[in-house]
């Protein structure tokens, strides 16, 4: 039976690739002054497992050239890069709160 809602057929490709659970999740990137006054960039709102987090972590760190870590379900990079990891993350298939 063929289904006509483009809708439907997006969320069948994505949870055929796996990607539907990072397509539901939302994430907040916010940035801390952390010691000597350096900015940090936070990302939270991940629900996955600690070993695909890393995964992510390290396609950012890669892509921003700088160092991070995952601490707490939560990513971690140094430097303010709130205005790259938007995009970055929905290349992904990431939902970011805006």
């Amino acid at each position: 039976m063929s289904n006509d809602d483009p809708l439907d057929d997006l969320l069948d490709e994505l949870d055929a690739h796996g990607d539907l659970e990072t397509a539901e999740q939302v994430l907040s990137i916010r940035t801390e002054k952390r010691r000597y006054g350096k900015p940090v960039t936070i990302v939270e709102g991940f629900d996955l497992p600690q070993s695909e987090l890393k995964s992510v972590a390290s396609d950012l760190k890669s892509s921003l050239g700088t160092g991070g870590t995952v601490d707490e379900g939560r990513i971690e990079l140094q430097g303010d890069h709130r205005d790259s990891v938007p995009d970055l993350l929905r290349e992904r298939g990431f939902d970011v709160e805006a």
